[in-house]
């Protein structure tokens, strides 16, 4: 009898450990807490801002030095005035017109010449990677005219084409082929050669093996060369413009420096700079639509 009594007690304590601990084994973990939608925003934005400031720091301290420099009679201030009088000159240019009028001038000559020379070398490129005998062809004659510099070349485009807009268009197109060239043929001949082989087969005709392989596989490489160019198609522009030019912005700088007026050419040179800083971030955004198949690292 007391042996059934204590086995009854110890299945009693059982079962009271049993529902003592279920709650414990079976309790769900706590919900993450859910921020609410404007402290998330805010977060956001304030990512975004210290991400701007990180980014934009190093400009800063640029203008800071430019400004301090002249003042404190580290520089000339005659040929490096400060940058709040670089500033001024470029708000006067803007309010006269001349900024845009020598802006519009440039930007027609670089962007025709750098649309020609991107229509041109792609499928040149394209055409020589993927074609031996080809490459075979024109390679020697490459070799040749790529090491030439685009500026050595610009007396002969004058006396060729005179000073006009031709010769001026025609030197950013030399100036723009190389990099978008030779980039084109370099992704062509460096696309997986395992890609190829699996396309071809799948019994895919030549088009659609460059439209479905060759092209995105190459798309990060011709880029690369697109927006090289489109850096030199400024810069080798306004050195043509400082040659028999009546308008740009190579010709507003030197057309400052010759009457002295050190403040404008520095807002031409900013002005530069701008407008390639803006070409260049385009281009990496179309580059960013035409790659959206790639997977981020």
């Amino acid at each position: 009898m007391s042996t059934t009594v204590e086995a009854a007690v110890e299945v009693t304590a059982e079962a009271t450990a049993v529902r003592t601990l279920a709650p414990a084994a079976v309790r769900t973990p706590a919900p993450a807490p859910v921020r609410a939608p404007a402290a998330a925003l805010a977060l956001r934005v304030l990512r975004g801002l210290r991400a701007v400031a990180l980014r934009s720091a190093a400009i800063l301290a640029l203008l800071a030095l430019w400004e301090a420099a002249p003042r404190l009679g580290l520089v000339d201030a005659t040929f490096l005035p400060p940058v709040s009088e670089v500033a001024k000159a470029w708000w006067e240019l803007l309010g006269n017109g001349q900024l845009a009028e020598h802006s519009k001038a440039s930007l027609a000559r670089s962007f025709g010449g750098f649309g020609i020379a991107v229509a041109v070398a792609v499928p040149l490129g394209l055409l020589i990677g993927w074609y031996r005998p080809v490459a075979a062809l024109l390679g020697p004659l490459l070799e040749v005219f790529r090491n030439t510099a685009a500026l050595a070349l610009l007396p002969v485009f004058v006396l060729l084409l005179g000073i006009g807009e031709t010769s001026k268009v025609s030197i950013v197109v030399y100036a723009c082929v190389w990099p978008i060239l030779l980039n084109t043929i370099s992704a062509v001949g460096n696309a997986d050669p395992t890609l190829v082989k699996l396309a071809r087969s799948m019994d895919l005709s030549t088009p659609k093996l460059f439209q479905k392989v060759i092209l995105p596989a190459s798309v990060p490489v011709i880029f690369t060369g697109i927006r090289l160019a489109g850096a030199v198609s400024i810069l080798v522009l306004v050195a043509a413009e400082m040659i028999g030019a009546k308008a740009g912005l190579g010709y507003l700088i030197n057309a400052s420096q010759f009457n002295f007026a050190i403040p404008q050419m520095y807002a031409g040179i900013v002005t530069i700079s701008a407008i390639g800083l803006a070409f260049n971030q385009i281009l990496v955004t179309i580059e960013r639509r035409l790659s959206t198949w790639r997977v981020p690292s």
